[in-house]
């Protein structure tokens, strides 16, 4: 029965399912690719790692420790890297880099990317000074292949361009690209000084078979104990899944609200076809036929439709699944090896199915009481506008799959709950933007304008309109767009904040104690302030009132983290604050009585688990100055200024041995250039951080980000205008009636065509408006309370959102209402029965 009832309607049964088609196909598309990542980093760990077993440390281990480091596995391969300015001679470019040097044949898994290939072999024999450099320095400094480039004191051939190092992501060589080196030539550098900020890596290749897992645990407890921290390839493994996997988990959501978007429309179309079928029913009922038995015939002709829309937005997912490894491609460190995913495949032709059958459920449910007389009189309503107490149990299972769909995808119940909260508020505010124009349109209706106005105005409140399903659809996919535009320019505009005014722009590091006077003048010398100075120390904590990490770590009521011990503290001193702390209780650093007084920086204090009195020993670099916490500050830590969780008072670390961080701001890229030349000619190991260059890393790399994010929200912008779609074609024979009544009582075609592309035109703009005010709202939030910048929103991505969805909604509405203009009233009548 049911089959043979949908066949006159199968053509609009299908129309308003594929409006579920692009949520499955994204959510199907994720899911796959999430699947084939998590396999691809399991089949080629060993590259994420580039070798069995890392160690790496900042401080000399004992003797015996460094004898260990040097014979464990059956080869190994030796890397120093800091990071410093280099610079190419011939072209004058200047630029912060991550110096690393090697000795032995890293990587022993994976493809070391270099061109020429020969260049890898040139380099590990290191019979003269040659270098690799990652393929993004030489591009931004206009190098190639045969220049030179000069670290610290010595001057290096670049023998290769390196595309790609095993276990590095694209993106992270334009962050902080390399310049690979000989590690027997930096010694003669100069950059390898007291106080420089080093840090030493072994990669270990071990016999097959070895278990280096069980290795590992034999000496973890010592490498903790003296600050070596040990990374292998089931922890990389485990660590890139986690990471992948809440990206995945993310895009899923993305995917899943562009799926209830589909489902809003779905609903509608349901509920205008149940308007449509109820003389259909009503004679059912006369026949015979019950209440329940007449629901379960439509509800199986929309769980049929919903499963083929369900299977179609599966196979189309399988396809995009297979671009996305392109799109996600500069985010990932490994290369992803596409294959069908049927647990993918199947979870969303289920879920399509579910999400239809329960969204179909609210306006199905009014079949249950079509009376028999409606086959007698048309008018009677009693049996569609009365209460049904099973609507509220499908409200509650709508929600209860939501949440669950969501704690399946972040298994965060919190988060779940927190998501599906967003979502129904986001959905509250549409709806009520969209009932309140249609209450506003019927209250403050203008008698007065053109016949053309009043007729399209007319039809934003009249029965069967599509007021409150577009400006729900259309809306939430222009607030995904918008609010992404307007959360990259708050993320962009935090970065430029801090460059901006009076604020240092140029980060000068690294100076030694006997180079700060000849710094400061050649800062000084080309006209620049210099703003703020400070001298850094860094030092280990040996105990907490008396208590090391071993005894606090055997003392289960001890809340101490563990990292407390291991961390490497990088402190200064002085006897005051800065503008950019406040007391937050106790004193600045001070000293009495013999006694060192430390201000904490109040959240590491309270993640400390400490209390204001409790003593801290610590060690610096081989000398115990033991200290009490004296207070607590809170600092900005969005303010370029050198911030400091812990602050000494003066008279205590003058002695020991210390590097210098000095700040001033340049006017122009012309005027940095300079100083970093003339800093790499007479300071080669004092570095410099440009924050106009880390502005313009940033935009490149949100850039990206917003790429892939625009891709996922694609989906939701395209379901939106597919539910548009789907709703004015199942609305189309009322619009017919309404139209040819026009055309029957004198309207022009040019009436029609100008009332239909006013009524579309409101529609879409009053849609897109609504997501964009929505968007706004959360965004001027975010500004206000989570990154704390004055909020001032780019209005031309918000006019580009605003005319391209209200020029969709003209054309599709017209392009479907088309047959009206162009055919007689009588051929219309006559073709829609």
């Amino acid at each position: 029965m049911a089959w043979r009832d949908s066949r006159r309607s199968r053509q609009r049964l299908l129309l308003f399912m594929s409006a579920i088609v692009l949520g499955i196909a994204a959510l199907v598309a994720i899911n796959s690719f999430g699947d084939n990542l998590a396999r691809s980093i399991d089949d080629q760990a060993r590259e994420l790692l580039g070798a069995d077993l890392t160690l790496s440390w900042s401080r000399a281990p004992s003797p015996k420790t460094q004898q260990l480091l040097k014979t464990t596995g059956r080869d190994r391969a030796y890397e120093v890297s800091f990071a410093s300015l280099v610079s190419i001679p011939k072209t004058g470019g200047v630029r912060l880099a991550q110096v690393k040097g090697l000795q032995g044949n890293f990587p022993y898994y994976g493809t070391w990317e270099v061109q020429p290939t020969s260049a890898i072999q040139t380099f590990r024999q290191a019979a003269s000074r040659v270098a690799l450099v990652d393929d993004g320095l030489l591009v931004q400094l206009g190098a190639q292949p045969g220049d030179s480039i000069k670290v610290g004191n010595l001057s290096f051939l670049i023998a290769g361009r390196v595309t790609k190092t095993p276990g590095q992501a694209a993106i992270a060589a334009t962050v902080a690209p390399t310049v690979f080196v000989p590690n027997q030539f930096l010694v003669n550098t100069g950059l390898l000084q007291r106080g420089s900020r080093v840090a030493y890596k072994y990669y270990y290749q071990f016999t097959p078979g070895t278990d280096v897992e069980k290795f590992i645990k034999t000496i973890s407890a010592r490498l903790d104990k003296e600050g070596v921290n040990y990374d292998t390839v089931d922890g990389r493994k485990k660590q890139t899944g986690r990471s992948f996997a809440d990206l995945t988990k993310y895009l899923s959501l993305v995917a899943f609200v562009a799926l209830l978007l589909g489902c809003v429309g779905v609903a509608s179309a349901v509920q205008l076809y149940v308007k449509e079928k109820v003389t259909s029913v009503a004679i059912l009922r006369t026949l015979g036929a019950s209440g329940r038995q007449a629901f379960l015939i439509y509800l199986l002709q929309t769980a049929l439709m919903g499963l083929i829309g369900a299977t179609i937005g599966a196979l189309v997912g399988s396809v995009v699944q297979l671009v996305l490894p392109r799109v996600f491609g500069n985010f990932l460190p490994i290369t992803v090896e596409t294959a069908l995913s049927g647990s993918a495949i199947l979870g969303g032709i289920g879920t399509g199915l579910l999400i239809s059958v329960l969204f179909s459920l609210l306006p199905l449910l009014a079949i249950r009481n079509v009376s028999p007389l409606r086959t007698l009189r048309s008018s009677y309503e009693d049996d569609l506008s009365g209460r049904d107490p099973l609507r509220w149990l499908v409200y509650l299972l709508v929600l209860g799959f939501i949440v669950g769909f969501a704690y399946l995808q972040t298994r965060n119940l919190m988060l779940a709950i927190g998501f599906t909260a967003g979502l129904t508020v986001a959905f509250g505010i549409l709806t009520a933007l969209g009932l309140a124009l249609i209450w506003l349109v019927r209250r403050f209706f203008p008698t007065s304008w053109s016949y053309v106005w009043r007729q399209s105005l007319a039809n934003l409140y009249r029965p069967n309109n599509q007021t409150l399903i577009l400006v729900t659809s259309i809306g939430l996919g222009a607030f995904l767009i918008a609010t992404l535009y307007l959360t990259q320019g708050l993320l962009l505009g935090r970065v430029e904040l801090s460059g901006s005014g009076k604020q240092p722009n140029m980060v000068l590091f690294d100076i030694q104690n006997e180079q700060i006077k000849g710094v400061r003048a050649l800062v000084t010398g080309q006209k620049l302030p210099i703003l703020q100075e400070a001298p850094i120390v860094t030092m280990r904590l040996s105990d907490i009132n008396g208590k090391t990490g071993e005894v606090i770590r055997k003392d289960t009521a001890q809340k101490t983290p563990k990292w407390a011990f291991t961390r490497e503290y990088r402190v200064t001193y002085r006897d005051s604050l800065i503008s950019s702390e406040k007391l937050t209780s106790g004193k600045a650093p001070y000293q009495a009585d013999g006694n060192v007084y430390v201000s904490m920086e109040k959240d590491f204090f309270d993640r400390m688990h400490l209390k204001l009195g409790d003593t801290l020993n610590f060690n610096v670099q081989g000398a115990p100055i033991q200290t009490i916490v004296g207070g607590t500050r809170e600092v900005e830590w969005n303010r370029v200024q050198t911030n400091f969780l812990v602050v000494f008072p003066s008279g205590v670390l003058e002695q020991a041995p210390q590097f210098h961080v000095l700040m001033t701001r340049v006017p122009d890229n012309k005027t940095s250039a300079v100083l970093q030349r003339g800093l790499v000619s007479r300071f080669p190991n004092v570095s410099a951080i440009d924050l106009g260059l880390i502005l313009k890393t940033v935009d490149e790399i949100l850039a990206q980000i917003s790429f892939v994010i625009q891709f996922m929200a694609l989906f939701s912008i395209l379901t939106g205008l597919l539910v548009l779609a789907s709703s004015v074609v199942i609305s189309k024979y009322q619009r017919l009636r309404e139209s040819v009544l026009l055309r029957t009582l004198g309207a022009s075609r040019e009436q029609i065509l100008s009332i239909t592309v006013v009524e579309y035109g409101l529609l879409g703009l009053l849609s897109a408006l609504s997501g964009i005010l929505l968007s706004i709202v959360g965004t001027w939030t975010l500004a206000q309370f989570v990154f704390e910048v004055p909020y001032r929103p780019d209005a031309i991505p918000l006019l580009v959102v605003l005319l391209v969805v209200t020029a969709l909604t003209v054309l599709i509405g017209v392009f479907n209402s088309r047959e009206v203009l162009t055919r007689p009233p009588l051929d219309v009548l006559r073709a829609e029965g």
